[in-house]
């Protein structure tokens, strides 16, 4: 394997190891992680603080936005002085921010320390990717982004339940300790084994530059429709977990301690969609994988509404088609992101970045909304979730026909 040393440098990476690729993976799941860890500890912290719910709330919903807000920058940086150097600052910002909320006494430390945590760890959702981008192909690179993808979403998964054991045992500062020990070794790591992939830099002349930068890859309608497909995505799966747990108690008259187990086949459902995106990216076209990807989402969600008002009330019904759904974002995924880079592999950082902003932007949106508009029936959540495939499939579709245009006007 060749490496490089720098931007602008002519060797060229063949592959990645598939060690430093499990690192790629951890690094871009580390500010989702971070993120969701602290959810056990919210009315705890409430109490310790005695301040409001909705103050307390702050330190999840200020995080998502230093997260959107990271993925815009890290990008253009990493465009004009390199992947490696821009990594290794996120992650030293994240490891700054740990040591801030665990060493807070504030209500106000806190969620101003979880904002700079989440805003270093943001780094690896925008970079992982755009490596990944640098050194393979268009195919390939979907392959390995489904890799990375499953792991963001897998680990926060599972992060709340590490975060409701180490407040049980250690008490709720313990998990800043976790994440910035985690945030440590993977500077280490990347610093010892990650070559600089970025072959050419991209001047980066300041926000108004970057801002241009993103009006000219939002000028793309292929970029557009790949980009927002990606973020119509993220959009019914943030909305499902953000309301589900609610939905369980207060709709279907479940305990809570019940949810854990159905949500199980959720992150499962990705799991599936993404090894279906790995193991088949190398024989069927990005947009052909896209597409069926799509259309099993929305049949998953319509199975959901008819089994509903059919009068099946049971998790089962609820949880199981959603699974369905999820198992096509998970194939969709890792392949429209790939896509939307491919569109300026020259900027890929950017792009990455811009993606990613998008992503959790309209998440953050969509979490809050499912609460704005929940009546105590689940027809609220998958009504939302029905329209973001919706938009999603068909913005998709949108990119699709603006490259096929494209290739017929130029004559392809």
């Amino acid at each position: 394997m060749t490496t490089l040393t720098g931007p602008g440098s002519v060797s060229r990476l063949d592959t990645l190891s598939k060690k430093l690729i499990v690192v790629l993976a951890a690094s871009s799941a580390l500010g989702p992680a971070a993120m969701q860890i602290l959810l056990p500890a919210l009315p705890t912290i409430k109490d310790d603080f005695a301040v409001s719910n909705d103050v307390a709330q702050l330190t999840l919903s200020l995080s998502m936005l230093a997260i959107a807000l990271g993925t815009l920058c890290y990008g253009p940086l990493s465009d004009k002085y390199g992947r490696k150097p821009i990594m290794l600052l996120g992650l030293s910002i994240t490891f700054l921010g740990s040591l801030f909320c665990l060493l807070a006494d504030t209500i106000t430390l806190l969620i101003l320390g979880r904002f700079v945590q989440a805003f270093g760890g943001a780094v690896g959702l925008v970079l992982a990717r755009a490596i990944v981008r640098d050194v393979y192909g268009a195919s390939e690179a979907a392959r390995v982004i489904a890799t990375l993808v499953m792991v963001m979403v897998v680990v926060p998964m599972l992060s709340p339940a590490i975060g409701g054991e180490l407040m049980a045992r250690f008490g709720w500062q313990s998990v800043f300790v976790v994440i910035a020990v985690g945030s440590g070794i993977m500077f280490v790591l990347l610093q010892l084994s990650l070559p600089e992939t970025l072959q050419e830099s991209v001047p980066f002349e300041g926000v108004v530059a970057m801002l241009k930068t993103f009006g000219h890859l939002l000028s793309s309608t292929a970029f557009r429709g790949y980009a927002f497909c990606v973020a119509f995505v993220s959009v019914v799966f943030f909305s499902f977990i953000s309301a589900a747990p609610e939905i369980m108690v207060t709709v279907l008259g479940r305990p809570a301690t019940e949810y854990g187990y159905y949500f199980v086949m959720i992150p499962l459902g990705f799991m599936a969609g993404n090894f279906v995106a790995r193991h088949a990216g190398s024989s069927r076209d990005i947009d052909e994988l896209i597409n069926t990807g799509g259309a099993i989402a929305l049949a998953g969600i319509g199975a959901a509404i008819l089994l509903q008002l059919a009068g099946l009330h049971h998790p089962l019904a609820l949880f199981i088609p959603i699974a369905v759904a999820v198992f096509g974002n998970g194939i969709t995924l890792p392949n429209a992101q790939a896509a939307a880079i491919n569109e300026f592999p020259k900027m890929a950082g950017s792009a990455s970045g811009l993606t990613g902003f998008l992503q959790m932007f309209l998440s953050a949106i969509a979490a809050q909304g499912v609460a704005l508009i929940f009546n105590g029936t689940v027809y609220p959540l998958l009504i939302l979730m029905l329209v973001a495939s919706l938009l999603s499939f068909s913005l998709f579709r949108l990119a699709m026909a603006s490259k096929r245009n494209g290739r017929l006007g130029s004559g392809g």
